[in-house]
């Protein structure tokens, strides 16, 4: 080893110790006759001193000549630091240097690497491994791997087997666009890479691994946002002979687990809530619970009474924002100017305030008499200096805009706090929606899906009705995980597939293999995955899953560090017998 110590392990017991250290030049201070250079590798910051007098004059001019990011390596006595620095491990601290090697000089970095960095996003990305020098994003992957570490110890714990699943299989019509790999020896013929090891996973079930899982990379070719890469790491995990309550004891321990041992945190049980409460209450599948601020429906109190903007709409329902009942116009302006962005999509917002003197004034009063009003408040349950803001429209775009609203005066009056946690799983989502586009169903979650044992019957008569015996974890309105049990009968299997709108043939083309290994012995069995990306950056209280990914993509799914995707040449082409046009 090039070193004795790394820079973050000196402490005062330490002193008299003659140490070797190497690592990269975060600053240097010249006083003249004393330099300093503080010392950084992955471990912490160490602080060199250079003294006339003490240190040989060569070695204080070579000091001179650091430069930011400089690999340095030094030998030294450790000493106690005449001014202590509370902010560092080693501040008690400082290496008098006796040798000095420079291992490799730097060039001047494209940015700071410091905590706050003077690059923007673009330029970091590009210089990425730079980047990963900084503590924030060193100390994400830190986070990372330790979820990693303690996910694999619980689950082995559980008597789970960790099994690698192919990474080259076949290309299915269903989910989101598949990255796909020409076959040089087979022209014309592609694998596809995987979204999930869905049916791989099952087939484990078959084959009587009881309890699989697998950390994972996916991959999916769809528009990309923050917390979105087209690959991404999932905690995969399927079990045997279980019915959704065990799935959900068995994840639910899991994630608690992590808390634990990552946060330090005691979680309670987790509140089980349906598909239907979630969307009524909340307008979203995945509902932020760590404020309140339901929703409430107006339709009866305010149609009808010539107000042509509620009369006509097909759902009125709003909010209330405790003790917002003082809100300015502009304030309510800029409320109403949000809420018509196109991102959210709603044409205009009704407010009602409360007064402290018991009257009420609304943006629509002349259509509504004061004890009309009053009505709307108790519908609330509205108190002096509360606020209702109400929207009107189509029941599932409004729904979803006052989601979006919600969520906003949610974040304006500080209730999204980032070390407060409330998880809770979601269950009883429709098994199948309707595109209107293909004039067919999709199922919500994948085709594999069982339906809810109680709808069983509906499946051929009334399949938009019948709900999956399918669940989501939820936590800060985030979906960190979802799941099903899983459909183990080959009947059952095609009877689905045929609500999909698959034809026999395409049916056994497609998923032929997994249908017939249904007929040797399938166990009932279901599973769930996490997006480890995501998990951990809602643990750690931010919106991007970048940080927690060594080489991310941008937006536009480009690694512009590599200039990846990039063209190939027209010999790789032609020996993967494809043709273009493109220049």
């Amino acid at each position: 080893m090039l070193r004795t110590n790394t820079c973050g392990e000196l402490r005062k017991e330490h002193l008299g110790e003659v140490v070797t250290l190497c690592g990269w030049v975060q600053r240097l201070r010249d006083k003249g006759g004393m330099v300093w250079i503080d010392l950084r590798d992955r471990y912490g910051i160490t602080q060199l001193v250079f003294e006339e007098g003490v240190t040989d004059k060569k070695i204080i001019e070579e000091s001179k000549k650091a430069g930011r990011e400089d690999v340095i390596s030094i030998t030294g006595e450790v000493v106690k630091r005449v001014a202590s620095n509370d902010k560092l491990q080693t501040g008690e601290i400082e290496v008098r240097v006796s040798e000095l090697q420079y291992l490799n000089r730097a060039k001047l970095p494209p940015f700071l690497i410091d905590d706050e960095t003077d690059g923007g996003e673009e330029l970091r990305m590009k210089y990425r491994y730079l980047d990963l020098r900084r503590n924030p994003v060193r100390k994400s992957i830190e986070f990372r791997n330790k979820l990693m570490q303690q996910t694999r110890s619980y689950l082995s714990g559980q008597d789970f087997i960790e099994v690698e699943t192919p990474v080259l299989i076949k290309s299915t019509p269903e989910g989101a666009r598949d990255f796909v790999v020409p076959s040089r020896m087979n022209p014309g013929e592609f694998y596809a890479l995987p979204q999930s090891p869905q049916t791989f996973k099952q087939l484990l079930m078959v084959s009587g691994f009881d309890r699989y899982f697998q950390l994972v990379k996916c991959f999916r070719d769809e528009d990309l946002r923050a917390d979105r890469q087209p690959e991404f790491t999932q905690i995969d995990c399927e079990m045997s002979f279980v019915e959704r309550q065990d799935v959900l004891d068995m994840f639910e321990g899991l994630v608690r687990n992590l808390f634990k041992g990552l946060l330090g945190l005691e979680i309670e049980k987790f509140p089980v809530m349906s598909y239907d409460d979630a969307m009524k209450n909340y307008g979203s599948d995945k509902p932020d619970v760590r404020f309140d601020m339901k929703f409430t429906e107006l339709n009866d109190l305010v149609q009808g009474k010539g107000f042509n903007v509620f009369d006509q709409a097909e759902l009125v329902v709003g909010i209330k924002a405790t003790g917002c009942g003082d809100y300015t116009r502009k304030q309510l302006d800029e409320l109403t100017d949000f809420v018509r962005r196109p991102q959210v999509g709603a044409k205009g917002m009704v407010y009602l305030k409360c007064n402290a003197d018991g009257t009420f004034k609304s943006s629509v009063d002349k259509f509504y008499s004061p004890a009309q009003l009053q009505d709307w408040a108790n519908a609330f349950d509205g108190q002096a200096g509360d606020l209702i803001l109400i929207l009107a429209g189509e029941h599932a775009s409004t729904r979803n805009a006052l989601n979006v609203l919600r969520l906003h005066m949610g974040d304006q009056l500080d209730l999204r706090k980032k070390d407060v946690f409330k998880p809770l799983w979601i269950v009883d989502f429709p098994l199948l929606e309707w595109d209107e586009e293909s004039q067919r169903y999709h199922a919500m979650h994948h085709p594999f899906t069982s339906p809810n044992p109680d709808d069983m019957e509906m499946l051929n008569s009334d399949p938009g009705s019948v709900r999956a015996n399918a669940y989501d974890m939820v936590i800060n309105g985030v979906e960190i995980g979802g799941g099903s049990i899983r459909i183990h009968d080959r009947k059952l299997q095609e009877q689905m597939f045929k609500a999909l709108g698959f034809s026999e043939s395409e049916a056994e083309a497609q998923f032929g293999f997994l249908m017939e290994a249904f007929q040797f012995g399938a166990p009932p069995h279901g599973g769930i995955a996490f997006g480890l990306d995501r998990l951990c950056a809602v643990f750690s209280g931010q919106e991007s899953i970048r940080d927690f990914i060594a080489f991310p993509k941008n937006t536009s799914g480009r690694d512009v560090m590599i200039n990846s995707p990039s063209p190939i040449s027209a010999q790789q082409l032609n020996e993967l017998s494809i043709q273009t046009n493109l220049k």
